[in-house]
C-alpha cells in the first residue's frame, strides 16, 4: 500500500514538458528534405502516441559512458549489466529482443555472442547519438514487429546552418578505472551534397566499486564512421553510411568468458522523395547490412587449469524496408510499406580438456561443440497505419501488421535432432494498435492506446543447445517449436502545464497480458551435458507459459522558478507476474526515482541530482533472482563555456562512495576472488569532458 501511495502522490504532481505538436502543425518545412531516420518530428499528425524523446547528449553531457548507460537517465528505463561493456537497456521489464532497437530510423545489428556479450549499444559510442526516441508500447506497425516498444537512437546530423567545413572534438576522462574516450568528427557542406565523418576512441580500466574492490571490468574500443548525403533536389535526397567497431581485450564480470575482439561492420542506404503527384505525398526507402565477429575466450579464468576454451562465432543481420505516406483526404494520412530483417548466425567453440572428473589427463583430449548450428530467423512483414486527424486536435492512429517469420537450422548437433523434428518453419503473426491522441486548449494533452504485439521466438530461444546463457547455472536447450509471445497492452496517459509554462507534470499507467510467454524450466528428464557432475544436473528447456501480466506506471513532474532555476523528478514502477509458476517474471527492476535541482545560465549550469531505488522483494527464484536492497546516491555535475564553441563538464558520480547493487546485475561468474554474488557498482567516480565546435 505504501508503493501504491506513493506512486498516486506522484502522478498527482509529476510532469515532463508539455508537447507543441499543436504549434508544431503550422510549422514551415525545412528547405533540405528530411530521411526518415527519426520517429518523433514534433508533429501531431505523424508522431506515435506514447512517446518519449531524451536529448541531453549533445549537450550537457559531462560523464563519458556506454550508450546502453544513456538510458540511465530516462524515466521508466534500467540497465543489465554484465560488465563494463556488456550492457542491455530494459524498459518496464522488457529487454533483448521484446524491445525493437534500431539506429536512425530502422539499422539493426544483432549479437553474436549466446551470452550477448556484444550486444547492438556496442556498436556505437554515445558521443554519435544526437537523441534517443522511445516509443513506450506496441502502439505503432511501421518500425518493425514490436513487442514491448521502439527504441531508436538517432546519430547526430550534418549541421545545415552554413555550408563549408565544420568539425568536433571531445576528450573526457574518468578518475575510478582510468578512463578516457576521444571523439573527432569532421563534416563539409555544400547545397548538393555533405560528408561526415568520425573516429572515436575508448580505453576504460578495471573500476572500485564503494569498498574499494577492483572489480574486473575493462576494455578498449575504436570506431569510425562515413555518413554521404546527396540531394538530387530539395525534395529528393539519399544517404550512404558505413561504420566499423573494434573492441579488444573485454572483461566480463558477469560471464563465464571473456571477449579477444569483437569486431562490427554496418552499412546503411536511405532515400526519400517528397512532393509526389496526386494522393501520394512520399516515398522512402532503406537497405542495410551488419555483420559482427566476436571471439571469446576464458583464457584469463580459474577454469583455464582444467579446460581451454574459445568460441568464434559471427551473426550477420541484414534488412530494409519500403514506405509510402499517402493521403486520401486532408485529414488523413496512410503508410503503408514492406519490410524485412534476416539474421543469420554461426560458430563453435572449441575445448581442450585436461583435468578430468578430477583426474589430470595424460594426453588432453579436443571437443568441438556447435554454438549456433548454423540457424537463421528471417521476418517478413507488411503494414498499414492510418492517422486521422478527425475533429482540431484529435488524432486517432490505427495500424495491422503481418509477419511471415522464416527459420530453420542447417547444422544441428546429434543431440539436438534427436529431441525435435526439425525443419524449416514458417509462423504467421497479426499486430495492430489503435490509439486516440486529444489536445485540450494549449495545457493538456491525453492519450490512450491499445496495442498487440507478437515476437517470434529469438535464436537462442530456438536453436541454443547445452549453453549456459542466463545469470543461472543451468544448461539451456532451444526449443524450435515455441510459440510466438504475444502482448496486449493497454495504456492511459497525459501531459500538462500551467499557462506560464513554469510547472509541467505527467504520467501514464499500463497494463499488459502476456500470452505464450517465453522462459526457461527445468527438465527433470535431461542432464547436463557438459560438467556432467557438476550441479545443477537437470538441463532448462525453453517452454511457453500460459498466463503472465505487468502493470505499472511512469510519472514526472518540472518546476522552473526564479528565472534560471528548476526542479525535477521523476518515478516509474513495474509489477510483474508469472502466475503458472507463481513468482515475478524474471528480471523486473524494482522502484526507483530520481530529484534534480539545479540552474542553467547562458554560459554555466549545474544540478545535483538524487537517486533512489528500492529494494526488490519481488523476484523470480527459478531464475536464479534473490532479493536486493535498496540504495541511494546522489550525483553532482557542472558544465560552463570557457570560450566561444567549446563547453567543459565536470562531475562527481556516487559522491558519498556507496556500495550497492542494481537488481538487474548478473552475478560474479567464474571469478577469482568472488562469490556468486551480483556485480557492485562504481564507488566515487569523477569524470571531466571537453567539447569544442568549428
Amino acid at each position: 500500500m505504501k508503493i501504491i501511495f506513493s506512486a498516486l502522490l506522484c502522478a498527482l504532481i509529476s510532469g515532463v514538458s508539455f508537447s507543441q505538436e499543436k504549434k508544431d502543425l503550422k510549422k514551415d518545412t525545412l528547405k533540405r528534405i528530411q530521411l526518415d531516420q527519426v520517429i518523433v518530428t514534433g508533429k501531431l499528425k505523424t508522431d506515435p502516441i506514447h512517446t518519449i524523446v531524451s536529448n541531453k547528449y549533445d549537450k550537457n553531457v559531462v560523464q563519458p559512458k556506454n550508450v546502453a548507460d544513456l538510458f540511465n537517465s530516462i524515466n521508466g528505463f534500467s540497465v543489465i549489466k554484465r560488465g563494463n561493456y556488456a550492457i542491455d537497456p530494459s524498459f518496464r521489464g522488457s529487454q533483448y529482443e521484446q524491445l525493437n532497437i534500431q539506429y536512425d530510423g530502422g539499422t539493426k545489428a544483432m549479437h553474436a555472442c549466446p551470452n550477448r556479450m556484444d550486444p547492438i549499444t556496442t556498436h556505437i559510442i554515445p558521443e554519435e547519438i544526437s537523441k534517443i526516441e522511445i516509443i513506450k508500447g506496441p502502439y505503432t506497425v511501421r518500425y518493425g514487429a514490436t513487442f514491448g516498444g521502439v527504441i531508436n537512437m538517432v546519430s547526430k546530423k550534418p549541421n545545415y546552418l552554413e555550408n563549408g567545413f565544420h568539425g568536433k572534438i571531445s576528450s573526457g576522462f574518468e578518475t575510478n578505472g582510468n578512463a578516457t574516450v576521444n571523439m573527432l568528427q569532421l563534416q563539409y557542406i555544400k547545397e548538393k551534397y555533405d560528408v561526415v565523418g568520425n573516429f572515436g576512441y575508448r580505453n576504460f580500466g578495471n573500476y572500485q566499486d564503494g569498498s574499494n574492490i577492483e572489480i574486473p571490468a575493462s576494455f578498449l574500443s575504436t570506431d569510425y564512421g562515413l555518413k554521404m548525403g546527396y540531394n538530387f533536389t530539395d525534395a529528393e535526397r539519399i544517404q550512404i553510411q558505413w561504420r566499423q567497431s573494434f573492441g579488444r581485450d573485454v572483461l566480463h564480470a558477469g560471464l563465464p568468458m571473456d571477449t579477444e575482439y569483437d569486431n562490427s561492420s554496418i552499412a546503411s542506404i536511405d532515400y526519400k522523395k517528397s512532393d509526389l503527384k496526386g494522393v501520394f505525398k512520399s516515398i522512402s526507402a532503406k537497405g542495410y547490412y551488419s555483420f559482427v565477429d566476436h571471439l571469446m575466450t576464458n583464457t584469463k579464468r580459474p577454469t583455464f587449469m582444467m579446460m581451454e576454451a574459445s568460441s568464434a562465432v559471427e551473426a550477420t543481420t541484414k534488412g530494409g524496408k519500403i514506405e509510402l505516406n499517402w493521403q486520401p483526404s486532408k485529414n488523413i494520412d496512410i503508410f503503408s510499406g514492406v519490410d524485412a530483417m534476416l539474421v543469420h548466425r554461426d560458430g563453435d567453440r572449441n575445448r581442450v580438456v585436461k583435468i578430468m572428473n578430477g583426474n589430470t589427463l595424460p594426453t588432453p583430449k579436443e571437443f568441438n561443440d556447435k554454438v549456433w548450428q548454423d540457424s537463421y530467423v528471417n521476418d517478413f512483414g507488411v503494414f498499414t497505419e492510418a492517422k486521422w486527424l478527425f475533429k482540431e486536435n484529435h488524432l486517432i492512429t490505427a495500424g495491422i501488421r503481418y509477419d511471415r517469420v522464416v527459420s530453420d537450422i542447417n547444422d544441428p548437433e546429434a543431440d539436438f535432432a534427436a529431441l525435435y523434428n526439425l525443419r524449416q518453419r514458417t509462423e504467421n503473426n497479426i499486430s495492430g494498435t489503435i490509439s486516440l491522441k486529444k489536445i485540450i486548449s494549449n495545457t493538456i494533452t491525453l492519450e490512450a492506446a491499445f496495442g498487440r504485439g507478437v515476437r517470434s521466438a529469438n535464436m537462442i530461444e530456438r536453436f541454443i543447445n547445452h549453453f549456459t546463457i542466463n545469470q543461472d547455472p543451468y544448461e539451456y536447450i532451444g526449443n524450435p517449436d515455441l510459440k510466438a509471445e504475444v502482448n496486449n497492452q493497454f495504456e492511459i496517459g497525459f501531459k500538462a502545464k500551467n499557462t506560464s509554462n513554469n510547472i509541467k507534470f505527467a504520467g501514464s499507467v499500463f497494463y499488459s497480458d502476456l500470452e505464450n510467454f517465453i522462459v526457461g524450466i527445468v527438465d527433470p528428464s535431461k542432464t547436463r551435458k557438459f560438467m556432467p557432475t557438476a550441479q545443477p544436473v537437470n538441463p532448462k528447456v525453453f517452454r511457453n507459459l500460459d498466463s503472465a501480466y505487468k502493470t505499472g506506471f511512469e510519472a514526472s513532474f518540472e518546476a522552473n522558478f526564479l528565472e534560471n532555476y528548476f526542479v525535477t523528478s521523476e518515478m516509474a514502477y513495474v509489477y510483474a507476474k508469472n502466475k503458472d509458476l507463481n513468482e515475478s517474471l524474471p528480471l523486473t527492476p524494482p522502484l526507483n526515482a530520481r530529484v534534480i535541482f539545479g540552474l542553467k545560465k547562458p554560459n554555466y549550469w549545474a544540478n545535483l541530482q538524487y537517486n533512489i531505488t528500492s529494494s526488490q522483494d519481488e523476484i523470480a527464484p527459478s531464475f536464479g533472482e534473490t532479493r536486493t536492497e535498496g540504495y541511494q546516491t546522489l550525483d553532482v555535475r557542472f558544465g560552463f563555456t570557457p570560450f566561444k564553441n567549446a563547453s567543459l563538464g565536470v562531475a562527481a558520480i556516487n559522491v558519498f562512495d556507496k556500495t550497492y547493487r542494481n537488481h538487474l546485475n548478473f552475478s560474479f561468474n567464474n571469478q577469482a576472488g568472488f562469490e556468486n554474488t551480483p556485480i557492485t557498482e562504481p564507488g566515487r567516480n569523477l569524470t571531466a569532458f571537453f567539447q569544442y565546435s568549428f
